[in-house]
């Protein structure tokens, strides 16, 4: 039995839509799927609450694109939203349709990793596919995506916290040629709707219909998005829409801080008034005691999410919950130590973030991440994150500069941004001192220090590794330059666990037979510094210096500092076969100075690599490509010829 005539008429002329687009953009013949259609059409009710009926039909070209897609899935969450498949049809090449029994989907629990608050799927298999069949489904959904206190089984679970407030963000791009995307939402005449495209164009219009405001928008033959290595999020490239019917920032910081100081989520507690206090005891300054609590709770709440009933979602759980099962997600960890400073005699407050992108000035709720802010004696907010924190030097990690926050305080806040840290807040020198011998043994030491950042990264075996590894993971950084390294010594100072009294120093002793290859009255090796030594702490070497230009923006790990420097006694009767160089350069992404000192005695390397954001644009990829790449140079082989 066929389905509706009105569907298949639609069918058959997108269908023709996708023949005509076909002819024009060669992507789409030579896709595996084609989507004809991806429709979603949202009808918002005065709650906010929306109800959503998701319509797809695509096209399978190849038999990989037949097996890619034979099983339709879609997540939701039952804490605050409810989908189900409404109907799923098959259009075979050969003129067959086959409907599918969609009472046969599965409704499982969703694969998860650390945070486990009951996501669900819905599955769908339709079985063998074939090389030119047409799929169709469509998909009912009502609820929202966050979720906030759930008081029961009945239709108030769908209503957002925001109560009345309608927003949703609305990806434009795919990872299939697609012949039409269109997003429609009908809200009630009484509320007003505010959004914006981004990065990109699409048709838009808003008409009143029966009574109500519907807002459409949409785009014609989509390609996919082409990414770039090492590019911002593609929420931050690729075209998006963005909407609210909430006015203002403020509004939602406001709504934010009502909403956890109702529930109560910091109110004290005697036994963590006794750990603060305890704490805090001989603290003078307001940043020691602001230090000493962020590094505590930071190192002493777990990382783990399971679904604890009332206040997930944008509440957060109270202190008695928190400190007594020391374990949590972001929220519980940031929650811990707000209820920690006000204990001390703080005014804080948590703040929403967005952990790998950027919030726009639309108040669409672009978070995933939840922080603390304290207020300082000056009257100025500082941010504070102790879940990224954990054995860190810092208390707000620079590894989220460049960040949208939003701070729920009384008075109300707009949207914030953490500023960039200092390249040489993070930095990470290695000091070498070696002697080559003429067998191409190298012996020698080196001592390295870091920073920020760069501390955590090298200073992490101590902090969260196993003591037995400790030495293992000492030779492994030897080894990594040289299967034949032997380590003679290593020094990490008296309490390498202790991270909070100084940044880390280790100091290295070794030998290394056979570092040079040896030749006919030749010697070929590399500077040891520059020679995969550390390479841990050098991010900016996963970047593709190679690529000559870039249409996006690009990211790092942090910003950086690195300073090597490496003297080398070279075995008397030889001369490097290339003489000195040095190189200096500077621009708004990074600067770098180099030099290459050669005599018949010695080889002196000097470099410091400046690089001075953790978020770029597109216009500072010649400036950081050209001070990496110098960089890079200063590893190439060096020839020793005996004389």
């Amino acid at each position: 039995m066929k389905h509706l005539p009105m569907t298949l008429l639609s069918l058959l002329a997108s269908a023709a839509v996708f023949g005509q687009t076909r002819g024009e953009l060669p992507a789409f013949a030579e896709a595996d799927c084609v989507t004809l259609l991806d429709s979603t059409a949202v009808q918002v009710a005065e709650t906010g609450s929306g109800t959503f009926t998701i319509h797809k039909r695509f096209k399978v070209q190849t038999e990989k694109g037949a097996i890619a897609n034979h099983v339709v899935k879609y997540d939701y969450d039952p804490l605050t939203a409810f989908a189900e498949f409404r109907y799923a049809t098959i259009y075979r090449a050969g003129g067959d349709v086959v409907n599918i029994d969609v009472t046969q989907a599965c409704d499982y629990a969703a694969p998860a990793r650390a945070i486990y608050w009951g996501a669900r799927q819905i599955m769908l298999d339709l079985g063998r596919l074939n090389p030119g069949d047409v799929v169709e489904y469509e998909i009912a959904k009502k609820g929202f995506t966050y979720a906030l206190l759930a008081d029961g089984e009945d239709d108030s679970r769908f209503i957002p916290p925001m109560r009345g407030q309608f927003y949703d963000i609305v990806p434009f791009w795919t990872a299939d040629p697609t012949v039409r995307k269109v997003y429609r939402v009908s809200i009630p005449m009484s509320k007003d709707m505010q959004f914006q495209f981004y990065q990109g164009e699409c048709t838009s219009s808003m008409r009143y219909e029966d009574g109500r405001k519907t807002y459409t928008f949409s785009m014609n033959d989509m390609i996919p998005f082409e990414r770039e290595p090492n590019m911002v999020d593609l929420f931050d490239a690729a075209p998006k829409l963005m909407m609210s019917s909430t006015p203002r920032w403020q509004d939602k910081s406001l709504w934010f801080n009502k909403v956890n100081e109702d529930y109560g989520s910091f109110a004290p507690l005697p036994e963590a008034q006794a750990k603060v206090d305890e704490l805090i005891r001989g603290k003078k300054t307001e940043m020691e005691k602001i230090a000493v609590l962020t590094h505590w709770v930071a190192d002493n709440i777990r990382y783990a999410g399971i679904t604890m009933g009332k206040g997930e979602g944008y509440t957060l759980h109270n202190t008695k919950m928190n400190y007594t099962d020391r374990c949590g997600v972001c929220k519980d960890i940031a929650g811990t130590l707000i209820s920690f400073l006000r204990m001390a005699g703080f005014e804080a407050y948590p703040a929403m973030t967005m952990a790998g992108s950027r919030v726009e000035s639309i108040p669409a709720d672009h978070f995933n991440h939840c922080v603390a802010v304290v207020k300082l004696s000056n009257g100025t907010y500082m941010p504070l994150d102790p879940t990224w924190v954990p054995f860190c030097r810092e208390l707000w990690s620079s590894a989220e500069q460049q960040q949208n926050y939003l701070p729920g305080v009384p008075e109300g806040s707009d949207l914030c941004l953490t500023p960039v840290s200092a390249p040489e807040n993070h930095y990470v020198r290695i000091k070498a001192n070696n002697k080559l011998s003429a067998n191409g043994t190298l012996t020698g030491s080196f001592t390295i220090t870091a920073e920020g950042q760069s501390d955590s990264n090298i200073r992490r075996i101590f902090t969260t590794g196993w003591q037995t590894e400790w030495m293992r993971t000492m030779e492994r950084q030897l080894l990594a330059v040289s299967p034949n390294a032997k380590l003679l010594g290593v020094d990490w100072g008296k309490n390498p666990k202790d991270y909070q009294a100084a940044p880390i120093k280790i100091t290295f002793r070794y030998e290394i037979p056979n570092y040079a290859l040896k030749g006919n009255h030749e010697l070929l090796f590399k500077p040891m510094v520059m020679n995969n030594l550390y390479n841990q702490v050098k991010s900016y070497l996963r970047i593709d210096t190679d690529l000559e230009n870039r249409q996006y923006g690009f990211k790092d790990g942090c910003s950086r500092l690195v300073e090597l420097d490496e003297t080398i006694q070279l075995p008397k009767g030889y001369t490097a076969t290339s003489g000195s160089k040095s190189d200096v350069m500077t621009s708004n992404a990074a600067d770098f100075e180099g030099s290459l000192s050669v005599s018949d005695e010695k080889l002196v390397l000097h470099q410091k690599l400046a690089l001075k954001k953790r978020v770029y644009e597109a216009s500072d990829w010649q400036g950081f490509r050209s001070a990496v790449n110098a960089h890079k140079s200063y590893g190439d082989y060096i020839i020793l010829k005996h004389n």
